[in-house]
């Protein structure tokens, strides 16, 4: 994403295309991407697996952003998982084919962003309070759940991600 407009998205007014009471999950979703992408250009690869204090790394944060995306949008659809998402989920955290550099896990994220706005503006209001179940357990939520918590969880990761890749980078740099 090129776009150097710092403003937030909730400030940039309404996204086209997308209903009214879908507005702060696209801007929550648009917000973490342009981060994510600002804060990742020029990362290393090198640095990408690394767990300074043994907290996640940004590998994963990358990873789980766009999985998580996948699976709760899947959720919302009223679908389970398949089994390319059951072990997609399994390998989170460790650099697998095509997710081992930064340059391929920012693709997918942000092809996942684009996937979720594009069914977020397919999404009728009024079937924000349809059931919905998650999980092999069948815990109940709604669409409207399912949609808000991929935009908050996609939101807890990205700050996650930003506090450990600048702690990171900070870390590699030579003392002055």
């Amino acid at each position: 994403m090129a776009n150097t407009n710092h403003t937030e998205f909730w400030l940039r007014g309404p996204v086209p295309g997308i209903a009214p009471l879908l507005q702060p999950i696209a801007h929550a979703l648009l917000q973490s991407e342009q981060e994510v992408d600002r804060l990742m250009a020029g990362f290393s690869d090198a640095l990408l697996w690394e767990r300074p204090g043994g907290v996640a790394s940004p590998g994963f944060h990358l990873q789980h952003l766009a999985g998580v995306l996948d699976r709760l949008f899947t959720y919302a659809r009223g679908h389970t998982l398949n089994e390319a998402q059951l072990a997609d989920l399994a390998t989170e955290g460790v650099p697998a084919e095509g997710q081992s550099t930064v340059a391929q896990l920012l693709n997918r994220f942000n092809i996942q962003i684009d996937k979720a706005l594009e069914e977020i503006a397919k999404t009728p209001e009024e079937s924000l309070t349809s059931p919905r179940t998650v999980g092999r357990a069948k815990l109940p939520s709604t669409v409207g759940g399912l949609l808000f918590h991929a935009a908050e969880h996609t939101q807890r990761h990205t700050g996650q991600l930003l506090v450990t890749a600048r702690i990171l980078t900070h870390l590699r740099q030579p003392m002055e």
